[in-house]
């Protein structure tokens, strides 16, 4: 029997990433994970992961407790550059300039508790995001 007090609820996050411009998950793309405590708060960075053959973050670090904000920052410059590279020796005509957005970055509230999974819609010209499910 437990007499001492429970710990609130933690939140946590999840995340995939889609890319439109062909349908297909974006693999090997650097998400990073911080943190903050509050509006003024600074940011804590907690780590990251980067996306799996099905454009999944499965091992992204766990929110510290008192966490109210969140910010995912995705690194999609490196995954555009390898992508173009790629199509390049495929097809040396396309000139394709890469990606508009080096980086998306994606900042949310929390409330304890609770789960947060943040799909990035993704094309080198725009992205979308959203809280899902």
């Amino acid at each position: 029997m437990n007499t001492g007090s429970a710990l609130p609820p933690r939140s946590s996050v999840s995340t995939h990433i889609l890319d439109t411009s062909v349908g297909r998950p974006a693999r090997d793309v650097a998400v990073h994970l911080a943190a903050r405590s509050g509006r003024d708060a600074p940011w804590q960075p907690l780590g990251g992961s980067a996306t799996d053959a099905d454009g999944r973050c499965k091992d992204l670090p766990a929110l510290p407790e008192g966490t109210t904000h969140v910010r995912l920052d995705f690194a999609v410059e490196p995954y555009f550059e390898k992508k173009q590279a790629d199509a390049q020796q495929d097809a040396p005509a396309n000139r394709d300039s890469g990606a508009f957005f080096p980086e998306v970055t994606v900042t949310f509230a929390v409330t304890p508790g609770e789960h947060y999974h943040v799909p990035l819609l993704l094309n080198p010209f725009g992205y979308s995001v959203y809280r899902g499910s």
